[in-house]
């Protein structure tokens, strides 16, 4: 990544779990009310004065940018420690919950930086490119068991997902919606010797 945040490396213990505060207190105000969040809500979640969250966070998008960031590492995280699981499409599968329910939850925030995505040094662009690599990094792994179709790409993938977290919005009440989904979507990308033989 080209642009580093958090700031946080370079602070103070007591500075950096104020910031830590307010990062988690923004996830959870904007996950509830959009990116228009209050920002007194989020000073009061985070227990700091709004002097802290400005010296953070001087605007707005800028607080934006950093939970988004936040969550694309966290993203990436999974998606590392997931290269090691002992079945690569169940990998793949369980990453793309995650990326559904990610999009799913911040869906307004996404929309709100996706202007600043076309910028090659934002935050949002780099996040972006480096949620590819890591879906990447998965799917080769179940295309090269033989258990995902070699002709996938990474980006259809994150559609796909993205697809599904939109509709997820549009029947909240639908519990299993998820499940069916990603699974219709799995059974699309597996390869005939995955995909189990049906009775009859």
């Amino acid at each position: 990544m080209t642009t580093e945040q958090p700031p946080a490396r370079a602070m103070r213990a007591d500075a950096r779990r104020n910031y830590e505060r307010l990062i988690v207190a923004a996830g959870e105000a904007f996950s509830e009310h959009g990116p228009d969040a209050p920002l007194d809500d989020i000073v009061r979640r985070a227990g700091v004065s709004p002097g802290t969250l400005y010296r953070n966070f001087p605007t707005r998008h800028a607080l934006l940018e950093a939970v988004f960031h936040d969550g694309v590492e966290g993203l990436c995280s999974e998606a590392q420690a997931l290269l090691g699981a002992p079945v690569p499409e169940e990998a793949l599968a369980t990453w793309l919950r995650s990326v559904i329910a990610y999009a799913t939850t911040y869906r307004g925030l996404a929309a709100s930086l996706m202007a600043t995505m076309l910028e090659q040094e934002s935050t949002a662009s780099s996040c972006h490119t480096r949620m590819r690599s890591a879906g990447a990094a998965l799917l080769l792994r179940a295309q090269q068991a033989g258990t995902v179709r070699k002709d996938t790409d990474i980006s259809d993938l994150l559609k796909i997902a993205n697809g599904i977290a939109w509709a997820i919005e549009q029947a909240p009440s639908d519990a299993g919606q998820t499940d069916r989904l990603l699974e219709l979507t799995m059974g699309g990308l597996r390869t005939a010797e995955a995909t189990p033989a049906r009775a009859g």
